[in-house]
């Protein structure tokens, strides 16, 4: 027989709030952005108006802690499930300010008119408008008599009825009574069952991950700082983006400002690297692993409620200690030397742009890596070394695209029982052997996904081997993707389109070259063999049509680095699916004589 490991209670809106207010139940996202339009909290005050559903809360309280006097501590409940919802009521019956997507407080303020009985986001126009009351938290404040309210209504508007301004401003009044569900799960709970239960109850809501738990965990503790350690990753997060947000921080939050964090992220108000713009889940992933030792959030939930893994309690030691390793973890992150070094290294494999990078937990292992390096103390030319080469083997092999926190988990645990070094050259041993390059990655490439991680890998391999634009003579493939080029069809695509080919058959990213736009533009839909008998005239003292390379040799030598079979300048033209398989062949030995030289 299985026990219930929930109950669920109404609750008046009113009882709610006053809980908010005292503590009682905690949100998380309370000095977070508010993300939700004015819109959405007009129509959620319109729907308890007229005694519609709003959806269940659902609240998991934290687990009792054994404190270290040997009592016990009941833990707070932490509202998961309709944040956004009691931020809303809030903001829109107390009048309490929120912070927007740009953190910048604001009030919202939600306008009614008793006579139509309907609500609007308050505007200019409706502060105008005598017919409507502008803020509807004046009609809830403890001070505000209802009767007075309607005699001031009805003093502005000649001939309204006022028993029926009066009957929908109390029916207004009396929303904070309506009844909402309180889902309470159980403090022993895991976080599989708990995802679970969010999303059967909230199908239509957006799934909460492993970050959100720890940031939920993070952010209601106060006792060990949590509180300004979720507003650090929130901040830095925020502050990779937007620079000059940091002006805002230190005028609206000093309380933060003061704290040890700021001062270890001022640095960002001039940088201009989007390389690398982590989000929170990589920021705890990264601090996480690298910190801890292990590779799954989950964990991390666990460990800063307290758990003792061994004898299966909680313990506020363990939970005090946790904060104290994630807090180093963080401050290892945001550190400008870690941070700035770790995009050096990244362009440095020949990622110059942000759009080269697709596989962020990639990026965030190799950042891992690299601080655990940094705290083993391997020299710096051979960290670097490595941690280029570990992200290279990461993108090609796609280690962490299907179950990215088992395979940090593992590595992480590798590298802590058998050594970084050790154990990252064996693992890229294995990984990347002779028949990867001649064998497996040439089928790897039979792909039209412009954003498959080979073509990333061989755009980075042309920047960091120096290669110059398709049949450009001075413009290079790095000038080319860090200020405009276009992807160039080496068999046109209307050429292919003419001949009933398929768009997954003509985008093949082997038909794919960079080249400068109006090189792109000037041979157009051509056939390969009508474009490549100009080019061989062209370098006969022709005319200059495409490109400014005029002499033979340097047009062979920018088809090889193109990897392009040089008797096409000849006239030997291979057919389109012969051409595809043997550019694949060459575009992957050019990834191995890029791997090589990382």
């Amino acid at each position: 027989m299985s026990t219930q490991r929930y109950s669920v209670t109404p609750h008046p809106i009113e009882t709610l709030l006053t809980w908010v207010k005292s503590g009682e139940i905690a949100i998380p996202e309370i000095q977070r952005p508010f993300v939700w339009e004015a819109t959405k909290v007009r129509n959620l005050l319109d729907s308890l108006y007229q005694g519609y559903p709003v959806g269940y809360l659902i609240a998991w309280r934290n687990p009792t802690v054994k404190l270290k006097d040997g009592t016990s501590s009941a833990g707070k409940r932490i509202l998961i499930d309709g944040q956004q919802r009691v931020t809303a009521l809030m903001a829109a019956l107390l009048g309490r300010e929120v912070l927007t997507k740009d953190y910048e407080t604001v009030r919202i303020r939600i306008a009614f008119n008793p006579q139509a009985e309907k609500f609007e986001v308050s505007n200019p126009a409706i502060r105008k408008d005598v017919a409507w009351v502008h803020d509807i938290a004046d009609v809830f404040s403890p001070e505000a008599k209802l009767l007075q309210i309607t005699r001031d209504y009805t003093a502005h508007n000649e001939g309204v009825d006022e028993d029926a301004v009066f009957a929908a401003l109390e029916r207004l009044r009396k929303v904070i009574n309506n009844h909402v569900g309180v889902i309470e799960l159980s403090d022993d709970l895991d976080i599989e069952t708990v995802t679970e239960i969010f999303i059967r109850v909230n199908s239509a809501g957006t799934e909460l991950s492993q970050a959100d738990f720890a940031m939920s965990k993070i952010a209601v503790n106060e006792t060990f700082g949590g509180n300004t350690l979720r507003k650090a990753i929130d901040y830095f997060c925020h502050l990779t983006v937007a620079p000059e947000f940091l002006a805002r921080i230190e005028k609206a939050d000093k309380a933060f400002a003061e704290s040890e964090f700021l001062p270890r992220m001022r640095w960002l108000k001039d940088a201009n690297d989007d390389i690398y713009d982590p989000t929170y889940t990589d920021m705890l992933r990264v601090a996480f692993t690298s910190e801890f030792g292990r590779g799954k959030l989950q964990d991390l939930v666990a460990l800063l409620s307290g758990r003792n893994f061994e004898t299966k309690q909680f313990e506020e030691a363990i939970a005090e200690e946790s904060f104290g390793k994630l807090r180093n973890g963080v401050l290892a992150f945001i550190s400008q030397t870690h941070f700035e070094r770790m995009t050096m290294i990244l362009r440095s494999a020949g990622f110059v742009t942000s759009k080269l990078i697709r596989g962020r937990n990639a990026v965030n292992f190799a950042y891992i890596v690299y601080l655990r390096g940094r705290a083993e103390g391997v020299p710096a030319a051979d960290l670097e070394r490595l941690v280029r080469r570990w992200y290279a083997m990461s993108i090609l092999r796609r280690r962490y695209t299907g179950a990215p926190e088992t395979a940090f988990d593992f590595d992480i645990r590798q590298i802590e029982a058998r050594g970084l070094m050790e154990y990252t050259d064996s693992v890229i041993d294995n990984e990347l052997p002779a028949s990867f390059w001649t064998g497996m990655l040439p089928q790897l490439m039979d792909t039209s996904s412009s954003s498959s991680p080979y073509f990333m890998a061989y755009q980075a391999a042309q920047v960091k081997l120096g290669d110059k634009g398709f049949l450009s003579r001075d413009i290079t493939v790095q000038d080319l993707l860090l200020n405009r080029s276009d992807v160039h069809h080496v068999y046109p695509q209307k050429h292919l389109k003419g001949q009933g080919l398929s768009r997954g058959k003509y985008n093949q990213i082997a038909n794919f070259v960079l080249a400068q736009s109006e090189i792109n533009i000037a041979i157009g839909a051509k056939a390969p063999e009508s474009y490549f008998a100009e080019l061989a005239q062209q370098c006969n003292g022709g005319a200059k049509r495409l490109g400014g390379i005029i002499d033979l040799e340097g047009m062979r030598a920018n088809l090889r680095t193109h990897c392009i079979p040089e008797a096409m300048l000849e006239g030997e033209i291979p057919g389109y699916d012969d051409f595809l398989e043997e550019r694949r062949k060459l575009m992957a030995l050019k990834i191995q004589r890029w791997f090589e030289v990382l």
